[in-house]
């Protein structure tokens, strides 16, 4: 804010109009600093070439430029361009209209040639040659070459460039002025050899004369049969450029650069050729005045370059060179570093400093690297060296490591940066490895230069041979399945035509059958949104599709096999309260209280070999059977369900216990098939009778029961019986039992008991034990518990029990 602006009165509109008004005026000051910052080079330049023509100092070649454009109606920038000869044309840019494919009229979407942005033409045409002996011309070119040098050596190309043609130049040195003495800061048309012979010269002394062109200002020509230096030439290099001229360069009354011209003739210079050279030189004024050689004129401090390097990234070191007493460089000592900075034997940022080149790199010295740095030091021109292979021995262990290093010098300092190529190497092997593993490879395709290239991994994909090069747009829906070409079609226009980032899955024929890809890719545009560049990758998602595909198979098998498995649990529900429907709860039977358990070995059947019975028959008897079919499975169920409904016929048809037993024992020897004839089974047949409270019982190879009384368990006598199935002869017998007020009696097959590596009568002393404490008819789940607390997880087998208890008798109360 200037001292003449106001602060804005308080309120959103006038902070809003006052913001915008800082904002357009710092806009104008940005325009008119960078109209400066554009004037700068081209005015100086201008300024030095008045000051040869005119004779004047660089203020007066200021004021005269200023009054030429006055006069002339124009711009200082124009006076300065037409003062060096020539006016550079400004570019236009031009306008690039976006195209949309013409589908409807039979273009196609994939015409690669309708995205492609041609390359703007150059409009800058070549200066026309003056009139012969005129320099005017060739001074006008050489300041507009001059327009784009960068440091001393561009300069001195630039100079023989031009000055070739009008004073047959081979060769320009430029030196800075240090005492007696001068040192090369760029040259050109000489090479590395020479530049070193070049280095350093001193000034020549002829008799009791000097001519030093820097302390005379005036230029020195060195031709004729025996020509007078104004330096102290090498010997060997006197017959190759016999003829020679010291020019030095004036900039505002201090000269401390001389350029040396070399010819390679011993004609002498002519008077315009003298002319030419000192108007040449004297251009060059203004723009060494402006110019940053890279060269510097004062010792760097090793402390203030450490500074910097501890900021930057990569590997960087500061070197001074180490000469012998002739004068020869011999090593270099590391004088400051980056962090970053590493050599083969790990070592890091500040531990390198104070140590020699040629400690860190033993067999360094000799190799093309090494004469870089010899160059760079002796001629000022960087160094970028092509990527090399270094081999160390570490700690008995050979190291490869490739590096690309870069060389500059700084004062009598060499910069050195250098890249490690083999972590480059396996970035990019980690890159390939990931495109491996994800099957995908990237794409570009350049708009402006037609430039498609494609990872090694997208020939893969598309089982296509790199020699062909990559896919062209064109031959894209040769490839695409026809159901898919749509889609495509509309996500190429929307990528291709407006920039929009696009992920699109597509399928296409190969060799090897159809494959299921994905494109995603994205364009960058111009201001305007026309896409310049498209940038992508195409996966291959074939594998997941197969995998997809088989699982949703399986997801239908599974849904089908499903619903058969839901049918067979129906059918075996069924089954189940067909032939032995499991207990709901307690029940009485001819006064007695009696619940029942069943546990099944195998999950997928709820059904097994061991079965029971509990029904009240027709004459108020209570009728309780226990069996257990040896085996398991669908054999054993067919087994146990004869037994069972055939025992029941038979008692409720009148038979004894004893004869069921004899019948069911025969009916087994004749069911069994000769791959079952080991079959057999137990069975516990008892009969209650509520008016005397005997319970008559006979067993066939059965488990005795479990009588609980007054707090004690303990098993019952077993009568005479042999397992059904074991003879055609069986002797069977009965026992009768009876009861007292409650009493509790469990009938139960071997299942509860038995366990691996343990005897019957320890399972039933466990039994015993847990049944004296767990069984209770007040819990209807005791059974359950009982089970619980004697299964073993190794050995699942069918378990079922029957518990029957006489409960006290209602008080007459």
């Amino acid at each position: 804010m200037t001292s003449q602006e106001q602060p804005p009165p308080r309120g959103a509109a006038s902070d809003s109009s006052a913001l915008a008004k800082v904002v357009a005026r710092q806009r104008a000051e940005i325009v008119d600093l960078q109209r400066v910052a554009a004037l700068l080079p081209v005015l100086e330049r201008a300024k030095g070439a008045v000051m040869v023509q005119e004779g004047c100092s660089a203020q007066e070649a200021y004021e005269l430029l200023l009054d030429r454009s006055a006069a002339a109606g124009r711009t200082l920038v124009e006076e300065c361009w037409l003062t060096l000869g020539a006016i550079r044309p400004a570019r236009r840019r031009r306008g690039r209209r976006r195209r949309r494919p013409d589908t409807d009229s039979g273009g196609s979407v994939f015409d690669s040639a309708q995205y492609l942005v041609p390359a703007e033409p150059s409009t800058r045409s070549a200066p026309s040659p003056g009139p012969a002996g005129d320099p005017a011309p060739l001074l006008g070119r050489l300041g507009l070459g001059l327009a784009s040098v960068r440091d001393r050596h561009e300069l001195a190309r630039c100079l023989l460039e031009h000055l070739s043609e009008g004073a047959e130049a081979d060769a320009v040195l430029i030196y800075l002025g240090a005492g007696d003495s001068v040192r090369l800061a760029g040259h050109a048309g000489i090479d590395g050899v020479d530049a070193v012979r070049w280095q350093r010269l001193t000034v020549a002394v002829h008799g009791s004369a000097v001519r030093d062109p820097l302390r005379a200002g005036e230029p020195v020509w060195s031709e004729g049969p025996e020509p007078c230096d104004a330096y102290r030439v090498p010997d060997e290099t006197l017959s190759r450029w016999p003829s020679r001229a010291w020019l030095p360069v004036d900039m505002g009354g201090e000269a401390d650069e001389v350029v040396a011209v070399l010819r390679g003739t011993d004609r002498p210079f002519t008077p315009v050729e003298r002319e030419l050279l000192v108007a040449a030189v004297q251009l060059c004024a203004g723009r060494l005045t402006t110019l940053d050689s890279g060269v510097s004129r004062r010792k760097p401090s090793v402390d203030s370059v450490q500074q910097i390097f501890d900021a930057l990234p990569g590997s960087v070191i500061l070197l001074s060179p180490l000469s012998s007493a002739e004068g020869v460089v011999e090593d270099f000592r590391i004088e400051a570093a980056a962090p970053d900075s590493v050599d083969v034997a790990g070592r890091t940022g500040r531990q390198l400093v104070g140590l020699r080149v040629l400690e860190c790199y033993p067999t360094f010295a000799g190799t093309e690297m090494w004469k870089g740095y010899l160059d760079v030091l002796a001629t000022g021109r960087p160094f970028a060296g092509e990527p090399f292979t270094y081999e160390e021995v570490v700690a008995g262990i050979p190291r490869h490591s490739s590096f690309s290093l870069r060389v500059a010098r700084l004062g009598e300092h060499l910069v050195v940066s250098w890249v490690r190529h083999d972590i480059t190497a396996r970035q990019e092997q980690r890159l390939a490895t990931l495109q491996r593993l994800g099957n995908l490879g990237w794409a570009d395709w350049n708009l402006i230069s037609d430039t498609i290239t494609w990872s090694p991994h997208v020939f893969t994909i598309f089982d296509r041979d790199q020699s062909l090069g990559p896919l062209r747009l064109e031959e894209l829906p040769e490839c695409v399945l026809p159901e898919d070409l749509p889609g495509l079609t509309e996500a190429a226009q929307r990528l291709l035509s407006d920039g929009t980032a696009i992920d699109q899955p597509f399928r296409i024929t190969t060799r090897a059958g159809v494959r299921h890809l994905r494109i995603v890719a994205e364009a960058i545009t111009d201001a305007d949104g026309t896409p310049l560049e498209v940038h992508g990758f195409f996966q291959d998602l074939s594998g997941q599709r197969d995998a997809e595909l088989a699982l949703l198979s399986s997801e239908r098998a599974v849904s089908a096999q499903r619903g058969m498995l839901q049918a067979e649990r129906r059918m075996a529900a069924r089954l189940q309260q067909a032939l032995l429907p499991l207990p709901t709860g307690p029940v009485m039977l001819a006064g007695l209280w009696t619940n029942a358990f069943y546990h099944p070995a195998e999950r997928g059947i709820s059904v097994g070999g061991d079965w029971y019975s509990a029904i009240e028959l027709p004459n108020g008897d209570a009728l309780f059977v226990i069996g257990d079919v040896m085996g398991h499975g669908i054999n054993a169920v067919a087994t146990m369900a004869q037994l069972r409904f055939t025992a029941k016929g038979m008692i409720i048809t009148g038979s004894s216990l004893t004869d069921a037993l004899t019948r069911l024992n025969a009916l087994l020897m004749h069911l069994r098939s000769p791959a079952d004839r080991h079959t057999t089974a137990t069975m516990i047949v008892a009969r209650y009778r509520p008016a005397d409270r005997t319970l008559t019982w006979a067993q066939a190879g059965h488990l005795p029961p479990l009588l609980v009384r007054d707090g004690e368990a303990h098993t019952v006598e077993r009568p005479a019986g042999i397992l059904l199935g074991a003879t055609t002869t069986p002797v069977f017998a009965e026992a009768t039992l009876r009861l007292q007020e409650e009493d509790q009696l469990l009938l139960f097959t071997d299942g509860l008991i038995e366990r691996p590596g343990q005897d019957l009568s320890t399972g039933l002393n466990a039994l015993a034990t847990m049944a004296a404490a767990i069984l209770d008819t007040s819990r209807p789940d005791s059974l359950s518990t009982l089970h619980t607390s004697l299964a073993h997880a190794d050995h699942p087998d069918d378990v079922c029990a029957l518990h029957i208890s006489l409960p006290r008798a209602p008080s007459a109360d």
